[in-house]
């Protein structure tokens, strides 16, 4: 089995505490099956998130790279 790939057009993917997905789901009143998916056995967070787990993708800019923007994804099976 690979390790998950590094590279840099690869963005960060965290996978939130509950703490962290409570608030988030407070702040931006989404439900879980709101969000888009990702799989569980993605190459990125294979063996590091459950089913459940909400994981932010931070994205750069394509032409300003200090900028960043997070994205959110529900891990399901």
């Amino acid at each position: 089995m690979a390790e998950s790939p590094e590279h840099i057009l690869i963005p960060v993917h965290e996978i939130l505490s509950a703490g962290e997905r409570e608030k988030f789901f407070a702040d931006s009143r989404l439900r879980p099956e709101q969000l888009p998916k990702i799989s569980v056995n993605d190459a990125i967070i294979r063996g590091k998130a459950a089913a459940g787990d909400v994981v932010r993708i931070k994205r750069k800019g394509d032409v300003d790279k200090k900028i960043e923007t997070a994205y959110y994804r529900l891990v399901i099976e």
